[in-house]
């Protein structure tokens, strides 16, 4: 290449490389080297000029010492121009490190070798090139694609240089079960490869294509560089060549040395995730995952192949090397706490309770007493009598069955199980035997959406798939992961449509009478129990896992909190609690409805599921309890005495409004109703009674009470739980570290608890701001505390309006303009650049609106007083014919898409939907 042009591009002095114009590249980076190849597909002595991206001069020239060096390998087609901003990242002067990105050979603009390297060649070429460096520890590995292979195969055979990996969309090993993706498959056919390849540039178009967003023009650009002519495009078709599809491959055995040696690689390693990928899908991720469970995880929803170019992938690398301290020789320039899953909770103030139990550990007792006969759980059917039962001597020895049935089939300890099963009997026992067997049950329910759902059960890569007939369809045809399961047989065609195994029935039958006399799985209270998903009201679903240690900490929560012990009898209209209930030794009754569709439930229904236990406890949504009191007429008197002899009643998973609960007091006169706060990551947080509601509404009109109003109070703080305030800043973050107790400071909500999550599943970014505080789960939800320790919820972080001169939380003005009869339900949203914002007020109107658009004038001006009472200054009232809220709690509103639809609404585009 020396003298060569390409385009805007020349070799100057022989050793660096010369440009203008490549967005986020300093040509200082840019230089040459030659190393002589040991390769045995060179002859002796040959020498290959390589070409490499590399800060070490320039820190040098700066006079900073590098905590270590980041070894970067583009995968096919890219060069070293993909690993820009680890080269930026690395020159900061608060974290420098040497960034060395390789064009390897036949590749970028380092020499065309003239001959086929394959895997083991191109490993050992990456050697050649580290020693006529000079490369010495510490040495961390960054890879994609097949750079990942490569890199990983320099890392194993340079273990004392090494201190970590990172890895973005790659893979070590075929399935032998599974195919090469199909865009592989194409650029490998007879017809297509030469041409697809190396003739034409379409391989690269493709691949360039496949970015989220679209790469820019001259990003683009920049990648093609390298590449123009088809004399330059060897390497890109010798690299699809080199593809090992199954195990007759020249260079399968090679790929087999790397996956094998993963399995024994113990430094640190950081996975950054594109799912949107169609040739290393989450697949792919999993099996490194099972070489690497030590490994620090982020899936970036929504990014694809080319996740380096989707997302800011430096910033999580940086923090990740900051992390290292004292590891493999580091030194990191900064001190912060591990973020080891669940580590946090170690260093928290908070007791854990004394005598582990795990969470199935009463229903053996149960089976034992002289209740045994008694009815545990119960699914009712649309006539209003019980569909199914089991009583606590069933359900144990049904549990215990199917624990012995499903390990056979293969489930193990650590095994991911997908339950995409209705709350009921089922459910119930199927979920209490993974647990026993000490398998991870990964809970998504169709609340989500499909959309949502698939995202998340391809996120969750279960080993195992127990469904219902029509979870077993939408699996098929949406790709779902997981053997499948039935829940009922199935006819054989049915079963071979499905890819079904077997069922559950058949695995109980198989096991019946069996299942007692097997020693039971030793539960480690530290091991992954569970991934429960968010509602995905405020983003993305995202998978919360929780260990036995922390289910059963819920479980205790709720007893001590709410008094529920054995001998409770319980409606649960909400699948938390129906699957919660056996475990706290109440009765539990699922009513006739669609449970992932609060809306379906009806008063009769829940009248006679309450009649058929003599329901002690209900537990429903605050959208199921609007439809119970719509549906009241339908219930009959022996429903009414039933609802009557209610003692308790929880709703929570949004707020709810004092009315409401007057009119739900009506119906169940009898019954203490609480309104708990929690959310999928800790729950509960907090409660308050109706009673003590009705307390701060006087406390906050008569204004005796230090911090009282403007938000939801949702209570005290439950058994074992701390909650705090990290202060909000004039702009609407939340910048600082330090967090507050005192009365009236607005700010994020923080809880503490033995029940609180352990992390977010492959999310480690998310996991690691949510604990950046030591000790506390930050919420992502706003609020303050007032004099008497109680909390004030003002809405999500998120959704902060920033005013010009004033920060607006969004639910002290709602509550205010949802005070006014024609208003069922109001939204505050912000319109426009972050500190001027207009603050707008988006509305549900009594009767419902026609259409979606600005709100007639006396109505706009009614709201506006309404909201200037709570102290804020809406500049615009919509009017829409029903907010848009989340599917599973029918409550949530998604305030960010009001924002977008209200500023089109005002630039004059067209209403249509929010």
């Amino acid at each position: 290449m020396h003298g060569c042009w390409f385009g805007a591009e020349r070799w100057n002095g022989g050793n660096r490389l010369v440009t203008t114009n490549w967005p986020g590249l300093n040509p200082e980076w840019s230089r040459t080297i030659g190393v002589r190849s040991t390769s045995a597909v060179d002859a002796p002595g040959t020498v290959h000029r390589w070409h490499l991206l590399d800060n070490g001069a320039e820190l040098s020239r700066r006079g900073l010492a590098p905590v270590g060096t980041l070894l970067c390998v583009h995968g096919n087609p890219t060069w070293s121009y993909l690993w820009r901003t680890l080269l930026a990242a690395g020159s900061d002067a608060a974290h420098p490190w040497r960034v060395v990105a390789v064009d390897q050979l036949d590749m970028g603009y380092s020499d065309r070798s003239g001959t086929f390297r394959r895997l083991a060649d191109r490993i050992n070429d990456l050697g050649d090139l580290t020693d006529a460096l000079g490369l010495d520890g510490p040495v961390v590995t960054v890879g994609h694609d097949w750079g990942g292979v490569i890199s990983l195969g320099w890392a194993l055979a340079h273990p004392q240089h090494l201190a970590g990996v990172v890895l973005t969309n790659t893979a070590v090993h075929q399935p032998a079960d599974s195919a090469v993706p199909p865009a592989l498959r194409l650029a490998l056919h007879p017809a297509v490869h030469q041409w697809g390849t190396t003739t034409s540039d379409a391989f690269l178009r493709v691949t360039h294509s496949l970015a989220n967003p679209p790469l820019p023009a001259d990003i683009r650009k920049a990648y093609m560089a390298p590449y123009r002519g088809a004399h330059r495009r060897h390497g890109v078709g010798n690299f699809v060549a080199d593809i090992p599809a199954d195990a007759s491959h020249p260079s399968f055995p090679a790929l087999k040395r790397v996956a094998e040696g993963l399995c024994g690689l113990k430094v640190p390693a950081l996975m950054l995730w594109g799912p949107r990928d169609p040739i290393f899908s989450d697949r792919y991720l999993k099996d490194l995952i099972s070489r690497l469970p030590h490994a620090d995880v982020h899936r970036f929803e929504g990014a694809g192949h080319l996740v380096g170019e989707d997302r800011d992938i430096a910033t999580p690398v940086f923090q990740w090397l900051d992390l290292l301290g004292g590891v493999s020789g580091i030194d990191s320039p900064t001190s912060e706490a591990t973020t080891t899953g669940g580590q946090w909770l170690k260093d928290a103030a908070v007791r854990e309770p004394a005598g582990f139990r795990p969470l199935g550990d009463l229903l053996g007792e149960l089976a034992a007493c002289p209740a045994k006969g008694d009815t545990a759980v119960a699914e009712m059917a649309p006539d209003g009598r019980i569909s199914r039962s089991l009583s606590w001597q069933q359900l144990d020895r049904n549990i215990l069955d199917l624990a012995a049935g499903l390990g056979e089939a293969g489930v193990r300890s650590g095994s991911r199980v997908s339950l995409m099963v209705p709350p009921g009997v089922d459910l119930t026992v199927a979920l209490y035997a993974c647990l026993r067997l000490g398998a991870v049950v990964v809970v998504a329910d169709a609340g989500l959406g499909i959309r949502g759902l698939s995202r998340a059960l391809k996120g969750a890569t279960a080993d195992f798939l127990i469904g219902i007939d029509r979870a077993l369809a939408a699996a098929s045809v949406l790709g779902w992961p997981g053997r499948r399961i039935s829940v009922r047989d199935l006819p054989a065609a049915r079963r071979r449509i499905l890819s079904v195994e077997t069922s559950l029935a058949a695995l109980a039958r198989r096991c019946a009478g069996r299942g007692a006399g097997r020693p039971a799985h030793t539960v480690d209270a530290t091991a992954p129990a569970a991934v429960l998903f968010t509602s995905g009201s405020t983003g993305p679903a995202k998978g919360v896992l929780y260990t036995h240690r922390q289910l059963a900490a819920m479980r205790d929560t709720l007893a001590e909190t709410f008094g529920i012990r054995s001998g409770a009898r319980l409606v649960a209209a909400f699948a938390p609690f129906a699957l919660l209930g056996p475990a706290l030794g109440a009765v539990s009754v699922t009513p006739a409805m669609d449970v992932t569709a609060p809306r379906t439930l009806t008063a009769r229904a829940l009248a006679e599921a309450a009649a058929a236990i003599d329901a002690t406890v209900v537990f429903a949504s605050p959208a199921a309890l609007r439809n119970v009191l719509a549906t009241q007429d339908a219930v009959s008197g022996t429903g009414h005495k039933a609802l009557e002899r209610v003692e308790l009643l929880l709703s929570a998973g949004a707020p709810v409004p004092g009315p409401l609960l007057a009119e739900v007091q009506r119906l169940l006169p009898r019954a203490s109703l609480h309104t708990p706060y929690g959310m999928t990551e800790a729950l509960p947080v907090t409660d308050i009674s109706f009673e003590q509601i009705q307390a701060a509404d006087a406390e906050t009109a008569a204004g005796t009470v230090l911090g009282a109003g403007n938000g939801v109070c949702v209570g005290m703080p439950v058994h074992g739980a701390r909650v705090a305030i990290v202060p909000l800043a004039a702009d609407g973050t939340v910048p600082g570290s330090q967090f507050v107790t005192e009365a009236g400071v607005t700010g994020e909500i923080l809880v503490s608890a033995a029940h609180v999550k352990e992390t977010y599943d492959r999310l480690w970014l998310t996991q690691r701001e949510s604990i950046s505080l030591p000790g506390w789960h930050r919420t992502g939800d706003v609020g303050h505390l007032d004099a008497l320790g109680r909390l004030w919820v003002e809405g999500r972080l998120a959704h902060v309006v920033t005013a010009h001169g004033s920060v607006v939380t969004p639910v002290g003005a709602e509550q205010a303009i949802e005070r006014l009869e024609c208003v069922r339900l109001a939204a505050i949203a912000g319109v426009g650049p972050a500190g001027t914002q207009a603050v707008v007020a988006v509305v549900e109107t009594v009767p419902p609106s026609r259409k979606a658009g600005p709100a007639a004038p006396q109505l706009a001006g009614r709201v506006r007083g309404a909201a200037l009472e709570a102290g804020v200054n809406v500049s615009a009232v919509l009017a829409v014919p029903a907010l848009p809220t989340d599917i599973r709690h029918n409550a949530k509103i998604d305030r960010t898409r009001l924002s977008r639809w209200a500023a089109r609404v005002l630039a004059g585009g067209r209403p249509g939907e929010p």
